[in-house]
């Protein structure tokens, strides 16, 4: 196990800087996911950890070696990619023990290491196989058992799970989720995906435009996010977002005018917020409730969607299109109907004209 460090890590490409003096810590052990949208940086910030890419400012530790100036080989990772990379014509057990081989190891070593990875990712019985004969999944353990085989310090994964069907990427991250388990292996998950982040995460660095928005636990993130961007990517469906008008601020409380002139009164430290600026209020889609307490709010429903233990109604709300409540079980309505949607207001946040959150007075009984 070996911990990371960033210390104002900067990558530019010409004149086009795409990471912006990040800095990180990263502890030993970790299971640590890289999510954001897609040209949010977080492959080349990967990359950079492993040495595929120089760093244009900033350093790089490795279990408290500065490894900014070592190439790649030198620096105790060992890389999962998104394409499995596979020999074709080496069997299972050739595969693994490929890079191994190649570094001198002597034969006997080599097997028992291969033998010990093969049993971990349950291979054991594909040994003599060909990567022709195997499925997406297989191919893949067989990638990162020849990760295994090295006796990393750290684990990088850059999407190692995108070319796999749905039923297979569940599959798969459970087995790398038993294999962090196992191992107690400090691992690095690069994912555009966040719920293979909020499954699989200890801790999830949420990137955009090269800068990180927040850092935190998956329920962390999901129940207290520090602005907008945070809010609205993490958690499916996503978060109601509700334009609104601020109407009172203080310490204690921010009074704020919905879409219809309804008014509410939410448990926030809005001190220092203007009477009437925009604000926006997030609500999340299980947080709204049928009946009692709070306020109600019409909600003209377009579709519902029935997935046997939960219902999702989508349709439009508070001025919002996209409005998407979820109820648990069964639920009989059906598009074009109307509903009344319960608001309660621990469970609202509310975010300011800069997009940043206004500290929350509650859990509101929410871990992380």
């Amino acid at each position: 196990m070996a911990n990371v460090e960033l210390k104002s890590a900067v990558k530019r490409f010409g004149d086009i800087t795409v990471v912006h003096g990040i800095d990180l810590t990263l502890d030993s052990g970790e299971f640590v996911v890289f999510v954001g949208p897609s040209g949010c940086g977080k492959s080349t910030l990967l990359r950079m950890i492993a040495g595929l890419e120089d760093l244009s400012d900033g350093q790089v530790h490795i279990a408290d070696r500065d490894v900014t100036s070592l190439p790649a080989v030198d620096r105790g990772i060992a890389m999962v990619f998104q394409s499995y990379a596979l020999y074709p014509h080496m069997t299972v057990a050739q595969n693994m023990g490929f890079g191994l081989r190649m570094n001198g190891v002597d034969k006997k070593t080599v097997n028992e290491k291969v033998m010990r990875a093969a049993k971990t990712l349950q291979l054991d019985a594909l040994l003599d196989r060909k990567p022709a004969n195997m499925s997406g999944g297989q191919r893949q353990r067989v990638a990162i058992g020849r990760a295994i085989v090295r006796d990393p310090d750290v684990f990088l994964f850059d999407e190692p799970l995108s070319n796999l069907d749905a039923e297979l990427r569940v599959e798969m991250r459970l087995q790398i989720a038993r294999l962090h388990k196992e191992l107690s292996a400090t691992m690095i998950y690069v994912t555009h995906d966040q719920v293979e982040a909020m499954t699989m995460a200890d801790k999830i660095v949420v990137l955009r435009d090269g800068l990180v928005e927040q850092v935190g636990s998956p329920l962390e993130l999901y129940h207290h996010p520090q602005n907008l961007f945070v809010a609205g990517f993490i958690g499916s469906p996503r978060m109601n977002l509700m334009q609104a008008t601020l109407q009172e601020g203080s310490a204690t409380s921010a009074r704020v005018e919905l879409h219809g002139n309804v008014s509410v009164t939410i448990p926030v430290n809005a001190e220092n917020a203007t009477p009437g600026s925009s604000v926006t209020v997030g609500v999340r889609p299980e947080d709204l409730g049928k009946d009692g307490g709070g306020i109600s709010l019409p909600m003209q429903v377009d579709v519902a969607e029935r997935l046997g233990g939960s219902t999702y109604l989508y349709g439009q709300c508070a001025g919002l299109d996209n409005f998407v409540v979820q109820r648990p079980g069964l639920e009989s309505t059906e598009g074009g109907q109307t509903v009344q949607v319960q608001i309660t207001e621990a469970d609202c946040h509310v975010f300011g004209s800069d997009g940043k959150v206004f500290p929350r007075l509650t859990n509101a009984g929410k871990p992380g």
